[in-house]
Order: structure tokens, then C-alpha cells, then sequence
């Protein structure tokens, strides 16, 4: 499988920058299919989600109240943005301190759950995102992707292979 991250120039601003990921040659980002995916059922919370989105870029950066930390491994920035507190949904990312995330997708989190382990499609979002944030943090290791203007850009190689496949 490849994957590659695109800046979402709408949500990016003076305080952030907003990635979200495509999936092997599909022409929607992941953040995108989720929006798809939930706005029938939940357009208010996809609302508050974007408009929690325009907020991290351009007025306030990515804090972490924003946030349900500490969704992946340790280290690896995997998050939840929180809308609302009651919300159905949960939309995963990779928080890069308070400069830069990246989208990927996520689903509702039913209230019979207690962890996203119990739902299939939160408990497959959630480990992509952790491998992609291992393979990020190899290119960075090596070069291959840097962060720029601060912190709040990355440049570089932008695409990923699965090695699995």
C-alpha cells in the first residue's frame, strides 16, 4: 500500500499546518472520506470539527486540550481531536507539537465501547496512523523529511510504502 501526505491549505495558517494522507491512488484524503463517511449522520459535530480545524491554523495552534493524547504508542503523537465532549465521533491524527498535525480518519465511538480496541474500523484508523507516524519519524531520522518555517511545515519525500505488501 502507498500513502502519501498533502498540506490541506484550507485549515493551515499563521499558527499551524494541516496534513491529511491519501491512500494509494485514490483522489480523496482520508480526512476527506470522513467527512463523507459522517456528515449525513453527524453534520453538526463534522461542523464543529472544521470549524475546530480553522481555529488550529489560524488563530490558536494545535494545544493540547484540542486533543485526546496518548492514543498510540509512546511517542508517536497519535491523538484524537475532540470536538464536543458528548461527541460520537472520533477523528485520529499525529500531533507534531502545537505547529503541525496530520489527519487521517476515524468513525463514531459508539457509547457500549469503552476503548477504540472494541470497534474494528477505530481500532484499524488508529494503527495505521501509528505506522505511518513510524515511517515519518524514519524519514525524518534520516533526512528525508524535514521540518521547516519553524516547525510548522514539513518538506521532503512525502510518500509511503507499506513494506508488508
Amino acid at each position: 500500500m502507498k500513502s502519501r501526505l498533502v498540506k490541506l491549505t484550507q485549515f493551515s495558517g499563521n499558527e499551524a499546518s494541516v496534513y491529511s494522507v491519501i491512500v494509494n491512488d485514490e483522489e480523496k484524503t482520508l480526512f476527506d472520506e470522513f467527512i463523507s463517511e459522517n456528515k449525513n449522520s453527524f453534520l453538526n459535530e463534522i461542523k464543529d470539527i472544521v470549524s475546530r480545524l480553522m481555529t488550529i491554523g489560524h488563530k490558536e495552534g494545535a494545544r493540547d486540550q484540542y486533543f485526546k493524547l496518548n492514543e498510540g504508542n509512546p511517542g508517536d503523537g497519535v491523538c484524537a481531536l475532540y470536538d464536543q465532549p458528548k461527541s460520537n465521533l472520533r477523528l485520529y491524527c499525529i500531533k507534531y507539537g502545537k505547529q503541525l498535525i496530520i489527519l487521517g480518519s476515524g468513525g463514531l465511538k459508539s457509547k457500549n465501547i469503552r476503548t477504540f480496541q472494541e470497534d474494528d474500523k477505530l481500532k484499524d484508523e488508529n494503527y495505521f496512523l501509528r505506522n505511518l507516524s513510524k515511517e515519518i519519524t524514519n524519514k525524518l531520522k534520516s533526512d528525508e523529511l524535514k521540518f521547516i518555517n519553524g516547525g510548522i511545515d514539513l518538506e521532503g519525500d512525502f510518500e509511503f510504502y507499506d513494506e508488508e505488501e
